[in-house]
């Protein structure tokens, strides 16, 4: 808010907001005082003040990623992977760095390291939460971050998607290779992502609630999965 004082033969002004730079004037004339604190008054609650540096000193990458990750990836469908990825990027020394410190080139670096052990497209997934933590901590969490430092990253992942059906013979041998994995539901997992196309992070974030085996519906990440009914007896039959 603004207060107003005499100081000598001026009378000086300061606007103090909390998250922007503080300002200050002198004037002759009370009234001029006034009408100038009344200017900024309206636009500071535009967010038209200068933001104070100062209050990105105060939070690390880090901190953003785990308060991102426990607030926002946990309320998602498919937020266990997500939370996989950042558990994974915390790992990495750019989470130390201040936020007023931060910049494009951070990121490019981070790139260019981690392209040299996975490829562009996955790299893409991973930076995907790290944007979108920018746009919710300035938007949502009120921190006067001017821009999002991944906007001007160059990432231009190739179109990787593959289009691959199983030859004659190659699902049964898959099967038959499964039967001597330890975990019991291998080979329910491989019938379900055979029959419906469902994504690995997908089933493995399934739920019985999440299910209607009345109409064989799944509701995944992008969109609605339905079952053939042969898909129901084979995953029932994989079951039992």
């Amino acid at each position: 808010m603004a207060t107003i004082r005499k100081r000598g033969t001026k009378w000086q002004v300061q606007i103090r907001r909390t998250g922007q730079r503080s300002l200050s004037n002198s004037f002759c004339q009370r009234r001029d005082a006034e009408s100038w604190a009344r200017q900024m008054e309206v636009k500071a609650d535009r967010r038209e003040l200068p933001d104070d540096p100062k209050l990105l000193e105060g939070y690390t990458l880090g901190q953003l990623v785990q308060r991102y990750r426990d607030t926002v990836s946990i309320r998602k469908r498919g937020g266990d992977y997500e939370r996989i990825l950042l558990k994974a990027f915390l790992r990495h020394p750019i989470c130390s760095r201040r936020l007023s410190e931060l910049s494009t080139e951070d990121f490019a670096a981070y790139r260019d390291d981690r392209l040299q052990d996975i490829k562009p497209a996955p790299l893409k997934r991973q930076l995907t939460p790290i944007h979108n933590l920018f746009e919710i901590a300035r938007d949502e969490w009120g921190l006067p971050i001017v821009e999002n430092p991944l906007d001007r990253l160059k990432l231009h992942a190739p179109d990787n998607r593959r289009e691959r059906r199983l030859r004659s013979g190659e699902f049964e041998r898959l099967i038959e290779a499964a039967r001597s994995c330890q975990n019991p539901y291998i080979i329910p997992i491989i019938h379900l992502a055979v029959e419906t196309g469902m994504r690995r992070g997908e089933i493995i974030s399934m739920c019985w609630d999440h299910l209607d085996l009345g109409l064989r519906l799944n509701q995944t990440q992008n969109a609605m999965i339905v079952a053939r009914a042969t898909a129901d007896r084979k995953f029932a039959a994989s079951l039992s």
